[in-house]
């Protein structure tokens, strides 16, 4: 019986891989773009400003109940609202993209390899 030639296999050290290719690239990326899209919307949540042009009105402040602006369904905040007491509009907003990202089954394998690298890709 014939045997092929012997290949020397070499340890790797820790956290090496055998892979040449950039299989982190993915990981990196889809990282980045939900790191970004978190910040960004939980800033534009709560700055409270900006968040109209002309007659648009941002998503993540639709519906609009109470204030000054001609999308409020409800005109200025009643007397009896405390004023140091700002809610802005979209806290009713933001919870559904997020909450979808965070139970979506696309989303959950992403963002576990891309956070957590588990599983490795």
């Amino acid at each position: 019986m014939a045997f092929g030639p012997h290949i020397a296999i070499r340890p790797l050290r820790f956290g090496r891989t055998a892979r040449r290719d950039r299989w982190w690239a993915q990981g990196l990326l889809v990282f980045t773009a939900l790191s970004t899209f978190v910040v960004y919307t939980t800033w534009a949540a709560l700055q409270g400003r900006h968040y109209t042009f002309g007659p648009y009105l941002s998503p993540f402040y639709s519906p609009e109940l109470f204030g000054d602006s001609p999308h409020a369904w409800f005109g200025p905040p009643p007397s009896w609202f405390p004023a140091w007491l700002t809610i802005s509009p979209a806290v009713l907003i933001l919870w559904a993209p997020g909450g979808f990202r965070l139970t979506c089954y696309y989303y959950r394998g992403a963002y576990y390899k891309a956070f957590w690298a588990d599983p490795p890709s």
